[in-house]
């Protein structure tokens, strides 16, 4: 469906950060800024699907070039 663009490095580092975000919101207390942690949903769905809309946009890739 949409074409990777996000490779292995890219990849792994994406779905840390999302799960550590995610971690972050469920087992901290809640504060004003609280729900910001959220964000954390994007990174990992990006790097669970191994594309960006962003990088499409912007026409960048961290794929290996294919031959």
């Amino acid at each position: 469906m949409f074409k990777t663009n996000v490779g292995g490095i890219d990849r792994v580092l994406r779905i840390v950060v999302g799960i550590a975000l995610l971690a972050a919101y469920f087992f901290t207390t809640g504060g004003a800024w609280h729900w910001l942690l959220l964000i954390g949903v994007v990174p990992l769905a990006t790097g669970l699907m191994s594309t960006c809309p962003a990088y499409s946009l912007l026409g960048m890739s961290t794929c290996p070039m294919k031959k």
